[in-house]
């Protein structure tokens, strides 16, 4: 750890993680991404495609060629959003459903097995460091700058000027 920084740290832990998925995904003609996407996808009310992205944390040309390649595979159909006519809703083939459940099966598989060698001491702890990651990126408090408060009043007295 003392010669790692936290984001390193961070990045290669998630590659290693992104790694395994997509070649357990493989062995079944997927990735990762379609796997997340279908446990993303609400299987009985289907999904607005524009929640999709964000709920995933996608850029939208990345879900879009996601969402195509699942159409093509027969994993999902989309339609009218009845609601709003502008949107579309993505819905679970019975396919896809069969699917989704194979993905939600190696999710809970991994969960077991990280369980199974680390206490719930130190996952606790892990989620709780990731929250506080997360929020300190969220807020906005990461790159703050440090000036001293007197240099940041005189700063602000010049822009009430």
């Amino acid at each position: 750890m003392k010669d790692k920084t936290i984001d390193y740290i961070l990045r290669a832990t998630w590659q290693a993680v992104s790694r395994m998925y997509n070649e357990e995904a493989s062995k079944y003609g997927a990735t990762m991404a379609t796997g997340f996407a279908l446990l993303s996808i609400d299987k009985e009310k289907g999904t607005p495609s524009t929640s999709l992205g964000p709920k995933m944390g996608m850029e939208a040309t990345s879900l879009t060629r996601t969402l195509k390649s699942m159409e093509e595979k027969g994993l999902i159909i989309r339609k009218k959003n009845p609601e709003d006519g502008r949107g579309v809703l993505i819905y679970l083939t019975e396919f896809g459903k069969e699917k989704r459940e194979l993905s939600k099966n190696t999710v809970l598989r991994f969960n077991e097995s990280v369980k199974k060698n680390i206490s719930e001491e130190k996952l606790q702890h892990f989620v709780e460091v990731a929250e506080i990651i997360n929020e300190l990126i969220l807020d906005k408090n990461i790159f703050v700058p440090t000036i001293g408060s007197e240099i940041l009043e005189q700063i602000q007295s010049l822009d009430n000027k």
